[in-house]
C-alpha cells in the first residue's frame, strides 16, 4: 500500500513537529512507495510549517589539496589515495542545484524547492526551506560546516532519521568537534577559483555505536515500511560528546586501519596555517 501525504501528516503531528526545525537525513526508498514521490513528503513538512534542514553534499566540486596545504594526521594518505579532480575549473556558489546523487531523492528535493537558502560551503552545504531558513544556514562558511546544525541546537531543532541509521546523522561529527577534536581539511575552489581548505568531516561507518547513548533520547513511529526516529538536537549533541570525550573509539569504524577513523580518534589534523578565504 502507498504511503500518502495524510500518512506523512499524520507522522509530523504524532511526534509534535509542527513549526518546528528539522535536520532530515532520509531515504525515500524506506517507505515502500509514496504517493507523488519526495515534493509530497517535503510538501506535508511545509504544509505544517516546518523548517526543514537537510544535508545538500557537493563533492563534484573537490579539487586536489596544494602542495602547501597538506597537515598531517588528517585521514589521506596523500600519495596512495589517488586527488579528487571533478572540481578543477569549477566554482561553487550557493545559487547551485547540484547535489551528490547519495544525498538521496528528498535531500534533492530541497535543494530544489522554490524559496530555499543554501549555505556557503563548497563540499558539505546545508540546504533550509521554511521559516527559519536563513537563520539556520546564514552562517555556514568552507571553515565552519556545521554553523547549521549549532543554529539548530541554539533554537531547540530536531534531527529526524527517516529510514536511515545513526550513520547518516551529520550531527554526530559536530559531537566530535565538540569533543574537541580538529575537522579533517579537504580542498574546493574559492570564488576566484582559487583552492582553499575547507571542514570536512570523519568517517561514520561507526556511528552506530551511539544507539546504546542516544536511544533514551529517541522517539519513532512508523510510516509505510520507513522508521522515523526523531532526536532532539541539544541534548543529542551534549550526550555524543561526552561519550567521544569518554570513549573516543566510540566513532571508530569496524576496519581498524580506516585511517579517518584512526586520525578522528587521534584529535585530528595537525593545522599549522590555512587560507581562511
Amino acid at each position: 500500500m502507498a504511503v500518502t501525504y495524510q500518512d506523512i501528516q499524520h507522522a509530523i503531528h504524532a511526534l509534535d513537529l509542527a513549526d518546528e526545525a528539522i535536520c532530515v537525513h532520509a531515504s525515500l526508498r524506506s517507505f515502500g512507495h509514496v504517493e507523488g514521490g519526495a515534493p509530497t513528503v517535503v510538501q506535508a513538512f511545509a504544509d505544517e510549517q516546518c523548517t526543514i534542514l537537510a544535508p545538500s553534499f557537493s563533492w563534484n566540486f573537490a579539487v586536489p589539496p596544494p602542495p602547501h596545504q597538506r597537515p598531517t594526521r588528517n585521514g589521506w594518505d596523500y600519495d596512495a589515495y589517488p586527488n579528487p579532480t571533478a572540481g578543477l575549473g569549477r566554482i561553487f556558489t550557493p545559487d547551485t542545484t547540484e547535489i551528490d546523487k547519495e544525498m538521496g531523492a528528498i535531500a534533492a528535493t530541497v535543494v530544489a524547492w522554490q524559496g530555499h537558502i543554501r549555505g556557503n560551503h563548497p563540499l558539505c552545504s546545508f540546504t533550509a526551506i521554511g521559516p527559519r531558513a536563513r537563520e539556520l544556514v546564514l552562517e555556514q562558511a568552507p571553515l565552519d560546516m556545521y554553523a547549521p546544525l549549532v543554529a539548530l541546537a541554539q533554537t531547540d531543532g530536531f534531527v529526524l532519521l527517516v529510514g536511515v541509521g545513526l550513520e547518516s546523522m551529520t550531527l554526530l561529527h559536530l559531537a566530535e568537534k565538540e569533543a574537541g577534536r580538529t575537522m579533517f581539511r579537504r580542498w574546493a575552489n574559492d570564488v576566484q577559483g582559487n583552492p582553499i581548505a575547507v571542514e570536512a568531516g570523519s568517517c561514520s561507518n561507526g556511528f552506530g555505536q551511539f544507539d546504546l547513548y542516544l536511544r533514551p533520547l529517541m522517539q519513532s513511529i512508523m510510516v509505510g515500511n520507513s522508521e522515523w526516529k526523531l532526536f532532539p538536537t541539544r541534548q543529542t549533541l551534549q550526550v555524543a560528546a561526552e561519550a567521544i570525550r569518554a570513549n573516543p573509539t566510540v566513532t571508530h569504524c569496524s576496519n581498524p586501519s580506516c585511517d579517518r577513523c584512526n586520525d578522528a580518534v587521534a584529535g585530528g589534523p595537525l593545522l599549522i596555517e590555512e587560507n581562511r578565504g
